[in-house]
């Protein structure tokens, strides 16, 4: 190469290409920078922890679960169907005190329209509601009927039910309880809002930030007192003292509608709704079987039994248990299709 460059010019050339290099790692160091700058407005590409409540957060109820299994279930709208709320009421099986109650409150609302409608005072009402009882004794079906109920009597323009829990309403890092909560409400505005097992907003600990969740609805209750209503559930015990917990919550929240379990007469009335409903019949063997076997199950129950959850799980094994004999038979008549027999029910239980 000697002969081609002096020392001089080599030197030069080293030199340059020394600097060319230099200069391509500046340039690349500035794109990763402005590559970086540019993520950090997409809230999408951030870590979930690092978002917060500012800047326009984008909070959706359907995509924004604690765990993608979890989805689907956290949070369940229910648009308000058109029959007759109160036909609906009647027509259900048992829960004569809860019928009694929820009649009551809706003629109470009646009157004081009318005396609005003269002029006269009334006592300032809430229309929120705390319903106490053993799981599967219709709390959800109830809230449902009360939202459309609440929309005939003019208090709400929609009457949809809103269904959540904790984990529809409490995020898991700092700034994601509030939007959370505030979507959910927007979601149900016009409507009611019902809080399955709400006593469990305060049973995380002081790590948690059910506190958030209960102040960010108390919040809404307030700023939108004409438009949204909420009703929480849960065991008796547990609810009464998630209410007295919290002076916020006993100002708003002053009526309780107690639904008692079900007896086992009611509990074999709703497997034969179930049967009309589904097309099916039952053998008088496996009827005389099925209620001999639900007065025990009545008789010693605990506090977690299910009521018509558990009919409802009956009903759905004998289905599957008739299905499983079928298989192996050739029905022929529509009787035999339809019919559970002993052994579907004994097999079922």
């Amino acid at each position: 190469m000697g002969n081609f460059f002096t020392n001089k010019q080599l030197t030069i050339i080293i030199v340059a290409v020394a600097a060319a290099f230099i200069v391509m790692g500046i340039l690349t160091m500035v794109a990763v920078s402005t590559s970086d700058d540019n993520n950090d407005t997409d809230y999408t590409n951030r870590p979930r922890q690092e978002r917060t409540a500012d800047n326009d957060y984008n909070f959706d109820i359907k995509s924004e679960g604690v765990d993608d299994e979890e989805k689907t279930d956290s949070v369940v709208v229910n648009e308000p169907i058109e029959d007759d709320p109160y036909a609906e009421l009647d027509e259900l099986i048992g829960l004569e005190s809860v019928k009694e109650e929820v009649r009551t409150l809706a003629n109470y609302v009646k009157v004081q329209k009318m005396r609005e409608e003269k002029g006269l005072k009334n006592p300032k009402l809430s229309y929120h509601l705390v319903f106490t009882g053993s799981p599967g004794t219709g709390k959800t079906t109830v809230a449902r009927i009360v939202a459309r109920i609440y929309k005939d009597l003019g208090i709400l323009k929609k009457g949809h039910l809103v269904e959540t829990d904790r984990s529809g309403l409490i995020g898991q890092y700092v700034g994601q309880t509030a939007p959370r909560v505030n979507a959910i409400c927007d979601s149900a505005l016009n409507g009611v809002l019902f809080i399955d097992e709400a006593y469990a907003l305060t049973n995380g600990g002081k790590q948690d930030y059910g506190d958030e969740a209960i102040a960010t609805l108390l919040k809404r209750m307030e700023d939108d007192r004409d438009r949204l209503v909420v009703i929480v559930a849960g065991y008796t015990d547990e609810m009464k003292q998630f209410i007295q917990a919290n002076p916020g919550l006993q100002s708003r929240f002053n009526r309780y509608i107690n639904f008692p379990d079900y007896s086992s007469a009611e509990l074999y009335d709703i497997f034969l709704m179930y049967l009309r409903k589904n097309e099916y019949s039952i053998s008088t063997e496996a009827a005389d079987y099925l209620k001999k076997r639900l007065e025990y199950v009545v008789n010693n129950k605990d506090r977690n039994f299910g009521n018509a959850r558990y009919v409802r799980n009956v009903f759905e094994k004998a289905i599957q248990c008739q299905a499983n004999r079928l298989s192996k038979e050739t029905p022929k008549t529509t009787e035999e299709l339809t019919q559970l027999k002993l052994a579907d029910i004994k097999q079922a239980l």
